[in-house]
């Protein structure tokens, strides 16, 4: 959630920021009408606080007390009952109050972007950073994965239907091992890096979900209880995100870094008629998840240390793999910015998103109200919270079998994931 003491000192670089993001309309104008009204309310609660106290205090100070207080008992009455509607009127005006309006478009608007930035409106604004590696140049006629997975007997995509419908696969054998193995390789990496390991809950609350923006925007794609009104996890950052939420911590923590792999449920499943076979975009999926929370000042240090980090298991693992930092259009709702990183996929001829590594500054952590303190006497300030996957295992295991694979269609595994999956190579 972005400062609303910011949109008060200076709305027109918030409404430059929508423009940035793509955005048309702007709500500032509204919430600014909104924010006079609440402090309106507050100014004449204390008014009438003030006046009350006043008269109270006349009754105390006056010489023929029983006459005094005959006089002006009734309108103490009357201001009492003006204090009270009054206060619920700032009530239903606070921004921290879950039915006001006012919260409602401060809980839409989107983080402000980071000056570096590029602009743009969509993907095709996006900037490449780098690459690492070439793409593999078959001489042969290559097969995508969903035909190498069924023809291994590693991939079953009829019995994931028949169990769960569409969007949805069954990984055997071998194949379960691999995916098993590419996870476990994921958090070893990541433990050897600092990160403290967790296993989170796969239900989280809606205030969990809202703490970690993900409700104000993309509430259509979650799976949900609605008799608890639990939601399961899209990913694994909100549950690492909101772990300390409401809590101040140290200075002498920072940075705190934690790591997680668990599924992740997703109804949203991209454009219609778009990967709509194989592991590319399922409703539920592995995914290891890298997540700091950090001193402001180092926060930006903080991005391109995960992002290297990320990237750096697909150079281990020797999958070609390029990184694309994203336009203002393209950015997602949390972050101030971000970079994707995007692994070459043979049979799609493309580089397609693998991990997207992000700095989310203060928005998060000012809902979530995730403080620390520099030192025993000085004010709590918000943290910065960054997230990126390390990495996904589904679009890991495509990437591995598709650049991997053989004439005959047995697939080598990579020399680091060895140890890890217990053999050299998958096949029939």
């Amino acid at each position: 959630m972005l400062d609303i003491a910011l949109i008060r000192r200076d709305p027109d670089r918030v409404r430059q920021a929508l423009i940035r993001r793509g955005h048309g309309a702007s709500p500032v104008g509204e919430l600014l009408r909104l924010d006079e009204e609440y402090r309106s309310a507050l100014t004449a609660v204390e008014r009438a606080k003030a006046e009350k106290n006043r008269l109270s205090a006349s009754i105390a100070q006056a010489s023929d007390r029983a006459a005094a207080a005959m006089e002006l008992r009734p309108k103490i009455a009357e201001l009492s009952q003006t204090i009270a509607a009054l206060e619920e009127q700032a009530r239903a005006l606070s921004p921290i109050d879950e039915r006001s309006p006012l919260r409602a478009i401060l809980s839409s608007l989107p983080n402000m972007l980071d000056e570096s930035v590029p602009g743009g409106s969509d993907e095709s604004a996006n900037v490449e950073m780098r690459r690492w590696g070439e793409p593999r140049r078959f001489d042969f006629t290559p097969k995508p994965h969903w035909e190498l997975g069924e023809s291994l007997g590693i991939l079953d995509f009829g019995r994931a239907a028949k169990l769960s419908g569409s969007r949805f696969s069954v990984l055997t054998g071998a194949g379960a091992r691999l995916a098993r193995a590419l996870a476990t390789y994921f958090l070893d990496r990541a433990a050897a890096r600092g990160y403290v390991e967790v296993a989170p809950p796969l239900l989280v609350s809606r205030e969990t979900m809202w703490s970690t923006g993900q409700l104000s925007k993309f509430s259509d794609a979650m799976f949900r209880d609605t008799e608890a009104d639990l939601f399961m996890i899209p990913t694994s950052e909100v549950p690492l995100t909101a772990l300390r939420s409401n809590e101040i911590l140290d200075f002498a923590e920072l940075p705190r870094k934690y790591v997680a792999a668990t599924p992740c449920f997703r109804k949203e499943a991209g454009a219609a008629g778009k990967d709509t076979r194989g592991l590319m975009r399922q409703h539920q999926f592995d995914k290891v998840e890298l997540v700091w929370l950090s001193a402001p000042e180092a926060s930006f240090d903080a991005l391109e240390t995960l992002t290297q980090q990320a990237e750096s298991l697909l150079a281990e693992l020797e999958l070609p793999y390029r990184v694309v930092e994203l336009c203002g259009g393209d950015t997602g709702f949390n972050a101030a910015k971000t970079y994707d990183i995007e692994v070459w996929i043979p049979s799609s001829e493309s580089y397609r998103e693998i991990s997207s590594c992000s700095n989310c500054t203060d928005f998060q952590a000012r809902r979530a109200q995730i403080r620390f303190r520099r030192d025993a006497g000085s004010k709590p300030e918000l943290v910065h919270t960054l997230n990126g996957s390390g990495l996904a295992v589904g679009r890991t295991l495509i990437a591995l079998m598709e650049n991997n694979q053989r004439p005959d269609g047995s697939i080598a595994i990579p020399q680091a994931l060895q140890p890890y999956a217990g053999f050299t190579q998958l096949t029939s």
